[in-house]
Protein backbone atom coordinates (compact mmCIF):
# COMPACT_ATOMS: atom_id res chain seq x y z
CA UNK A 1 0.00 0.00 0.00
CA UNK A 2 1.38 3.39 -1.05
CA UNK A 3 0.57 6.58 0.84
CA UNK A 4 -0.37 9.14 -1.79
CA UNK A 5 -1.05 12.87 -1.44
CA UNK A 6 -3.51 14.40 -3.91
CA UNK A 7 -3.57 18.21 -3.75
CA UNK A 8 -6.81 19.60 -5.12
CA UNK A 9 -8.27 16.20 -4.33
CA UNK A 10 -11.81 17.51 -3.77
CA UNK A 11 -11.88 19.07 -7.22
CA UNK A 12 -13.20 17.62 -10.46
CA UNK A 13 -10.20 15.59 -11.63
CA UNK A 14 -8.77 15.17 -8.12
CA UNK A 15 -11.87 13.50 -6.69
CA UNK A 16 -11.93 10.92 -9.48
CA UNK A 17 -8.21 10.32 -9.02
CA UNK A 18 -8.68 9.77 -5.27
CA UNK A 19 -11.43 7.22 -5.97
CA UNK A 20 -9.29 5.31 -8.46
CA UNK A 21 -6.26 5.21 -6.16
CA UNK A 22 -8.42 3.99 -3.26
CA UNK A 23 -9.86 1.25 -5.46
CA UNK A 24 -6.28 0.23 -6.27
CA UNK A 25 -5.63 -0.19 -2.55
CA UNK A 26 -3.56 2.91 -1.79
CA UNK A 27 -3.85 5.12 1.29
CA UNK A 28 -4.94 8.51 -0.04
CA UNK A 29 -4.54 11.89 1.65
CA UNK A 30 -6.74 14.47 -0.06
CA UNK A 31 -5.58 18.05 0.53
CA UNK A 32 -7.85 20.87 -0.64
CA UNK A 33 -8.78 24.39 0.50
CA UNK A 34 -12.24 23.97 -1.12
CA UNK A 35 -11.93 27.19 -3.13
CA UNK A 36 -13.18 25.43 -6.25
CA UNK A 37 -13.31 21.87 -4.91
CA UNK A 38 -16.29 20.53 -2.98
CA UNK A 39 -16.76 18.15 -0.07
CA UNK A 40 -19.69 16.71 -2.05
CA UNK A 41 -17.21 15.24 -4.52
CA UNK A 42 -15.54 13.18 -1.80
CA UNK A 43 -18.44 12.53 0.62
CA UNK A 44 -18.56 8.88 -0.42
CA UNK A 45 -14.85 8.50 0.41
CA UNK A 46 -14.80 9.99 3.92
CA UNK A 47 -15.88 6.76 5.64
CA UNK A 48 -13.10 4.69 4.06
CA UNK A 49 -10.26 3.63 6.36
CA UNK A 50 -7.62 4.35 3.73
CA UNK A 51 -8.81 7.92 3.00
CA UNK A 52 -7.98 11.13 4.83
CA UNK A 53 -9.14 14.69 4.08
CA UNK A 54 -7.13 17.74 5.13
CA UNK A 55 -8.43 21.25 4.50
CA UNK A 56 -5.32 23.22 3.64
CA UNK A 57 -4.08 25.79 1.12
CA UNK A 58 -0.96 24.68 -0.76
CA UNK A 59 0.34 28.25 -0.63
CA UNK A 60 1.06 27.53 3.04
CA UNK A 61 3.78 25.01 3.90
CA UNK A 62 2.80 21.55 5.12
CA UNK A 63 4.85 18.78 6.72
CA UNK A 64 3.65 15.38 5.57
CA UNK A 65 5.10 11.94 4.87
CA UNK A 66 4.00 10.23 1.64
CA UNK A 67 5.31 8.00 -1.15
CA UNK A 68 3.89 10.01 -4.07
CA UNK A 69 2.37 13.43 -4.69
CA UNK A 70 -0.19 14.20 -7.37
CA UNK A 71 -0.16 18.02 -7.42
CA UNK A 72 -3.46 19.15 -8.95
CA UNK A 73 -4.30 22.15 -6.75
CA UNK A 74 -5.21 25.21 -8.86
CA UNK A 75 -8.41 26.78 -10.23
CA UNK A 76 -8.69 25.57 -13.83
CA UNK A 77 -11.63 27.46 -15.36
CA UNK A 78 -11.24 31.07 -16.56
CA UNK A 79 -14.12 32.26 -14.34
CA UNK A 80 -12.41 30.94 -11.23
CA UNK A 81 -8.77 31.70 -11.96
CA UNK A 82 -9.54 35.22 -13.22
CA UNK A 83 -11.63 35.97 -10.12
CA UNK A 84 -8.42 36.24 -8.08
CA UNK A 85 -5.50 36.19 -10.52
CA UNK A 86 -2.83 36.95 -7.92
CA UNK A 87 -4.06 34.04 -5.79
CA UNK A 88 -3.97 31.84 -8.91
CA UNK A 89 -0.37 32.60 -9.74
CA UNK A 90 0.62 32.18 -6.08
CA UNK A 91 -1.03 28.76 -6.10
CA UNK A 92 0.92 27.78 -9.20
CA UNK A 93 4.28 29.06 -7.98
CA UNK A 94 4.29 28.93 -4.16
CA UNK A 95 2.08 25.85 -4.06
CA UNK A 96 4.34 23.99 -6.46
CA UNK A 97 7.44 25.07 -4.53
CA UNK A 98 5.90 23.79 -1.29
CA UNK A 99 5.06 20.42 -2.83
CA UNK A 100 8.53 20.17 -4.34
CA UNK A 101 9.93 20.98 -0.90
CA UNK A 102 8.11 17.93 0.50
CA UNK A 103 9.41 15.81 -2.37
CA UNK A 104 12.98 17.02 -1.81
CA UNK A 105 12.84 16.41 1.95
CA UNK A 106 11.49 12.87 1.85
CA UNK A 107 12.51 11.74 -1.63
CA UNK A 108 9.05 10.96 -3.01
CA UNK A 109 7.85 11.13 -6.62
CA UNK A 110 5.79 14.15 -7.62
CA UNK A 111 3.46 14.66 -10.60
CA UNK A 112 2.34 18.13 -11.69
CA UNK A 113 -0.87 18.54 -13.62
CA UNK A 114 0.04 21.26 -16.08
CA UNK A 115 -2.23 22.28 -18.93
CA UNK A 116 -2.59 22.67 -22.66
CA UNK A 117 -2.82 26.40 -21.91
CA UNK A 118 0.99 26.49 -21.75
CA UNK A 119 0.78 26.48 -25.57
CA UNK A 120 -1.34 29.65 -25.53
CA UNK A 121 -3.02 30.42 -28.88
CA UNK A 122 -0.83 27.94 -30.76
CA UNK A 123 0.81 28.51 -34.11
CA UNK A 124 1.58 24.77 -34.32
CA UNK A 125 -1.19 22.24 -34.86
CA UNK A 126 -1.51 19.69 -33.36
CA UNK A 127 0.59 20.71 -30.39
CA UNK A 128 3.70 18.62 -29.64
CA UNK A 129 5.38 18.74 -26.25
CA UNK A 130 8.43 20.33 -27.92
CA UNK A 131 6.34 23.32 -29.11
CA UNK A 132 7.27 26.33 -26.95
CA UNK A 133 3.93 28.08 -27.26
CA UNK A 134 2.45 31.46 -28.16
CA UNK A 135 1.42 32.88 -24.80
CA UNK A 136 0.50 36.43 -23.79
CA UNK A 137 2.52 37.19 -20.65
CA UNK A 138 0.29 40.13 -19.57
CA UNK A 139 -3.21 39.03 -20.60
CA UNK A 140 -6.23 38.13 -18.46
CA UNK A 141 -5.40 34.41 -18.76
CA UNK A 142 -1.71 34.86 -17.93
CA UNK A 143 -2.11 34.13 -14.21
CA UNK A 144 -3.03 30.56 -15.19
CA UNK A 145 -1.10 30.08 -18.44
CA UNK A 146 2.15 31.62 -17.23
CA UNK A 147 1.65 30.24 -13.73
CA UNK A 148 1.62 26.71 -15.10
CA UNK A 149 4.63 27.44 -17.30
CA UNK A 150 6.57 28.60 -14.23
CA UNK A 151 5.37 25.53 -12.31
CA UNK A 152 6.83 23.34 -15.07
CA UNK A 153 10.09 25.32 -14.85
CA UNK A 154 10.23 24.73 -11.10
CA UNK A 155 9.65 21.01 -11.60
CA UNK A 156 12.49 20.73 -14.10
CA UNK A 157 14.89 22.86 -12.04
CA UNK A 158 14.26 20.79 -8.90
CA UNK A 159 14.79 17.67 -11.01
CA UNK A 160 18.09 18.94 -12.43
CA UNK A 161 19.43 20.47 -9.22
CA UNK A 162 18.11 18.09 -6.56
CA UNK A 163 17.41 14.93 -8.61
CA UNK A 164 13.69 15.03 -7.71
CA UNK A 165 11.72 12.28 -9.46
CA UNK A 166 9.17 14.35 -11.40
CA UNK A 167 6.29 13.84 -13.84
CA UNK A 168 4.57 16.60 -15.85
CA UNK A 169 1.14 16.03 -17.40
CA UNK A 170 -0.18 18.61 -19.86
CA UNK A 171 -3.92 18.10 -19.58
CA UNK A 172 -6.21 18.97 -22.49
CA UNK A 173 -9.96 19.63 -22.17
CA UNK A 174 -11.47 17.08 -19.79
CA UNK A 175 -15.11 16.62 -18.81
CA UNK A 176 -17.37 14.38 -16.75
CA UNK A 177 -19.31 14.12 -13.47
CA UNK A 178 -18.10 16.22 -10.52
CA UNK A 179 -17.28 19.16 -12.78
CA UNK A 180 -18.67 22.25 -11.06
CA UNK A 181 -21.99 23.20 -12.69
CA UNK A 182 -20.87 26.85 -12.51
CA UNK A 183 -17.48 25.98 -13.98
CA UNK A 184 -17.98 28.34 -16.91
CA UNK A 185 -16.31 26.11 -19.49
CA UNK A 186 -17.77 24.72 -22.70
CA UNK A 187 -19.26 21.42 -21.51
CA UNK A 188 -20.80 22.66 -18.25
CA UNK A 189 -22.21 25.79 -19.92
CA UNK A 190 -23.66 23.95 -22.90
CA UNK A 191 -25.24 21.11 -20.93
CA UNK A 192 -26.82 23.41 -18.34
CA UNK A 193 -28.22 25.70 -21.01
CA UNK A 194 -29.50 22.79 -23.10
CA UNK A 195 -31.23 21.16 -20.12
CA UNK A 196 -33.03 24.47 -19.48
CA UNK A 197 -33.84 24.90 -23.19
CA UNK A 198 -31.94 28.18 -23.13
CA UNK A 199 -29.93 29.42 -26.09
CA UNK A 200 -26.40 28.02 -26.12
CA UNK A 201 -23.82 30.80 -25.65
CA UNK A 202 -21.13 30.66 -28.33
CA UNK A 203 -18.17 33.01 -28.06
CA UNK A 204 -16.90 34.12 -31.45
CA UNK A 205 -18.03 32.35 -34.61
CA UNK A 206 -17.85 28.92 -32.97
CA UNK A 207 -15.27 27.59 -35.41
CA UNK A 208 -12.52 27.42 -32.78
CA UNK A 209 -11.74 23.80 -31.94
CA UNK A 210 -11.42 21.68 -28.80
CA UNK A 211 -10.69 18.00 -28.12
CA UNK A 212 -12.68 16.48 -25.26
CA UNK A 213 -11.37 13.71 -22.99
CA UNK A 214 -13.64 11.86 -20.56
CA UNK A 215 -12.53 11.92 -16.92
CA UNK A 216 -12.01 8.14 -16.52
CA UNK A 217 -9.53 8.11 -19.39
CA UNK A 218 -7.69 11.16 -18.01
CA UNK A 219 -7.29 9.56 -14.57
CA UNK A 220 -5.88 6.41 -16.18
CA UNK A 221 -3.42 8.60 -18.07
CA UNK A 222 -2.25 10.39 -14.92
CA UNK A 223 -1.64 7.10 -13.11
CA UNK A 224 0.15 5.64 -16.14
CA UNK A 225 2.42 8.70 -16.23
CA UNK A 226 3.17 8.49 -12.50
CA UNK A 227 3.99 4.80 -12.84
CA UNK A 228 6.33 5.46 -15.78
CA UNK A 229 9.94 6.64 -15.60
CA UNK A 230 9.47 9.62 -17.96
CA UNK A 231 10.41 13.03 -16.52
CA UNK A 232 9.57 15.41 -19.37
CA UNK A 233 6.11 16.85 -20.18
CA UNK A 234 3.51 14.53 -21.72
CA UNK A 235 0.25 15.57 -23.40
CA UNK A 236 -2.86 13.82 -22.07
CA UNK A 237 -6.22 14.19 -23.78
CA UNK A 238 -8.23 13.26 -26.82
CA UNK A 239 -7.26 14.15 -30.37
CA UNK A 240 -10.83 13.98 -31.69
CA UNK A 241 -11.03 17.61 -32.79
CA UNK A 242 -14.43 19.32 -32.95
CA UNK A 243 -15.53 22.91 -33.43
CA UNK A 244 -17.42 24.63 -30.64
CA UNK A 245 -20.47 24.71 -32.93
CA UNK A 246 -20.25 20.94 -33.45
CA UNK A 247 -20.00 20.32 -29.70
CA UNK A 248 -23.07 22.51 -29.09
CA UNK A 249 -25.10 20.64 -31.71
CA UNK A 250 -24.14 17.24 -30.23
CA UNK A 251 -25.24 18.35 -26.75
CA UNK A 252 -28.51 19.79 -28.06
CA UNK A 253 -29.23 16.45 -29.74
CA UNK A 254 -28.28 14.31 -26.74
CA UNK A 255 -30.42 16.39 -24.37
CA UNK A 256 -33.33 16.56 -26.85
CA UNK A 257 -33.26 20.29 -26.24
CA UNK A 258 -35.03 23.08 -28.07
CA UNK A 259 -32.06 25.40 -27.51
CA UNK A 260 -30.77 27.58 -30.29
CA UNK A 261 -27.37 29.25 -30.41
CA UNK A 262 -26.46 32.87 -29.69
CA UNK A 263 -23.07 34.39 -30.45
CA UNK A 264 -21.08 36.78 -28.24
CA UNK A 265 -17.66 38.45 -28.69
CA UNK A 266 -14.77 36.08 -28.10
CA UNK A 267 -12.76 36.69 -24.88
CA UNK A 268 -9.18 37.93 -25.05
CA UNK A 269 -6.54 35.28 -25.79
CA UNK A 270 -9.09 32.51 -26.29
CA UNK A 271 -7.22 29.85 -28.31
CA UNK A 272 -8.49 29.20 -31.84
CA UNK A 273 -7.14 25.66 -32.07
CA UNK A 274 -6.56 23.06 -29.39
CA UNK A 275 -5.49 19.51 -30.26
CA UNK A 276 -2.73 17.40 -28.69
CA UNK A 277 -0.12 15.35 -30.44
CA UNK A 278 -0.44 12.13 -28.43
CA UNK A 279 2.59 10.27 -29.82
CA UNK A 280 4.44 10.33 -26.50
CA UNK A 281 1.50 9.20 -24.37
CA UNK A 282 0.89 6.33 -26.78
CA UNK A 283 4.51 5.20 -27.15
CA UNK A 284 5.84 5.93 -23.65
CA UNK A 285 2.76 5.24 -21.51
CA UNK A 286 0.93 2.81 -23.79
CA UNK A 287 -2.11 5.00 -23.06
CA UNK A 288 -5.03 6.11 -25.18
CA UNK A 289 -8.62 7.17 -24.64
CA UNK A 290 -11.32 4.50 -24.71
CA UNK A 291 -14.53 6.31 -23.79
CA UNK A 292 -16.74 7.26 -26.73
CA UNK A 293 -17.47 11.00 -26.73
CA UNK A 294 -21.25 10.63 -26.73
CA UNK A 295 -21.11 7.95 -24.01
CA UNK A 296 -19.13 10.34 -21.81
CA UNK A 297 -21.44 13.24 -22.58
CA UNK A 298 -24.53 11.19 -21.68
CA UNK A 299 -23.00 10.33 -18.28
CA UNK A 300 -22.18 13.99 -17.73
CA UNK A 301 -25.68 15.08 -18.75
CA UNK A 302 -27.18 12.68 -16.17
CA UNK A 303 -24.93 14.21 -13.51
CA UNK A 304 -26.02 17.76 -14.36
CA UNK A 305 -29.72 16.89 -14.38
CA UNK A 306 -29.78 17.01 -10.57
CA UNK A 307 -28.78 20.67 -10.74
CA UNK A 308 -31.50 21.62 -13.24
Amino acid sequence: MKTILVTGGAGFIGSHLCSKLLTRGDYVICLDNLYTGSKKNIDHLLSKNNFEFIRHDVIEKKIIEVDEIYHLACPASPIHYQHNPIKTIKTNILGTMNMLGISKRIGCKILLTSTSEVYGDPLEHPQREEYLGNVNTIGIRSCYDEGKRVAETLMMDYHREHNIDIRIARIFNTFGPNMNPDDGRVISNFINQALKNQDITIYGDGNQTRCLCYIDDMVDGLIALMDSAYTKPVNLGSNLELTINEIANIIIRLTNSSSGMVHHPIPDDDPKKRCPDLTKSKNILNWKTYTDLEEGLLKTIEYYKKYN
